[in-house]
Order: C-alpha cells, then structure tokens, then sequence
C-alpha cells in the first residue's frame, strides 16, 4: 500500500466518523464539568442530558432525578459545598476540556481538507452524510 492510498484511506475514514468525533468531543467536555446532572440549584437544559445519555448509554433519554434518600442520622449536617476537586484534579479537567477543544477544532479543519482536497467531492460528502446520519437513524429505531 503506498502513501497516497494511506492517505486517501485516512480522509474517507475520517469524514465517515468526524461527526461522531465532534459528537464525543462537545458531549464529553460538557460532562467533565457535570453541566449534564442537576446539582444544587443548578437544573441542566433538558437536551445536554439528552445528548450525555447518547453519549454514556447510547439512548435519546432524559433521566430521573430521584431526590437522595434522607440520612439515618438527622443530626448530622447537611454536605457542605466546600467539597470542590483538588487543585490536580482541577487542573486535568481543565486539560482534558483544553483536548476536547481541540479535538473539535482539528476534526473542524480535518473535514475542510477532506472535502476541499479531493476529487471525488460525492464520495466525501456521502461519506460525511452517512457519518451523520447512521447514528441518528439507529438511535431512534
């Protein structure tokens, strides 16, 4: 195999999956964070919960949020909010969305190459749709 088929292997592979990748990409960033479950006051948009159970359980569905079940000992204090990651771990969040970024802007560049530099402009672009649209037909069947 030469280079130039790796090459144009590599370009169709990748317009077949970009929109599952940009998929991942945005759902996860918004998971390392939990903009997906309701803490506190914080009620999440009803489709980032939607979208976080495609991207976890690979179902179009809203979860229940059952309250937590009271504690045996009534005396003891309620959890304090001051329960906030260590400095590490903030960190590798901020790395990690710092990588879901730009995951999306490569793939973002990576899609503009394989339907700019190719000749075979239908192939690329019924690769991309079908991309896009295999997961979403098996999603709601």
């Amino acid at each position: 195999m030469n280079s130039i088929t790796i090459r144009q292997w590599h370009s169709y592979l990748g317009l077949f999956i970009a929109p599952s990748v940009l998929f991942f990409a945005l759902t996860g960033g918004i998971q390392i964070y939990d903009l997906h479950e309701a803490h506190g006051s914080y009620k999440p948009l009803a489709i980032l919960e939607k979208l976080s159970s495609v991207h976890k359980d690979q179902v179009f569905a809203r979860h229940e949020h059952n309250e937590p079940p009271p504690s045996a000992d009534s005396d003891a204090a309620p959890a304090d909010d001051d329960d906030k990651p260590s400095v590490p771990t903030q960190l590798l969040k901020a790395f990690f969305l710092l990588v879901a970024v730009s995951l999306v802007v490569s793939t973002g560049f990576g899609l503009w190459m394989g339907l700019t530099h190719t000749r075979r402009k239908r192939l690329a672009w019924g690769l991309l749709i079908a991309g896009a649209l295999i997961p979403l037909i098996l999603l709601v069947a």
